[in-house]
């Protein structure tokens, strides 16, 4: 009689997984279910930490549903990320010539060198209003994990 232990997932494992991300009303955002699985190393920024957090102490071979409330996610939706950004500044962050519209997601140079993003919400003159928050932020989230092989 074999005494093994059964793998479980540590902080740094290599794992081999399907997983889904979904909205709390099930719109699916990101699955691998209908495709390859995933082969990732926790810890190197592949998936979110509160993500890979949930995936701490799982079993290989488990298959199992979190459901997330947003402080638990992407955190609650900040109204201080809701800024008003003047064209000179967009101009600055874009293409020659490149046009916008509401709804679009553009990418900004961060003082110190670093990239964010943020989706124009009004476009209007001289001024336009962007908003900073993750695009998750303030949702309730469904993850969806099965754990085929840690190594």
């Amino acid at each position: 009689m074999s005494n093994t232990t059964q793998p479980v997932v540590t902080a740094g494992a290599y794992l081999t997984l399907h997983y889904r991300l979904a909205a709390a009303d099930g719109q699916e955002i990101v699955t691998t279910f209908d495709g390859n699985p995933a082969t990732l190393q926790l810890g190197s920024g592949q998936l979110a930490p509160f993500l890979e957090s949930q995936l701490i102490g799982l079993g290989e071979g488990v298959h199992q549903v979190f459901e997330l409330p947003a402080e638990q996610a992407f955190g609650p939706r900040n109204p201080d990320l809701i800024q008003r950004v003047s064209q000179a500044t967009l101009a600055e962050n874009s293409q020659f010539g490149e046009q916008y519209s509401v709804g679009d997601v553009v990418e900004f140079n961060a003082p110190g060198g670093g990239r964010f993003a943020g989706v124009l919400r009004e476009l209007d003159g001289d001024d336009t209003v962007f908003d900073f928050n993750h695009p998750l932020a303030g949702q309730a989230l469904k993850f969806e994990v099965k754990i085929i092989g840690i190594l």
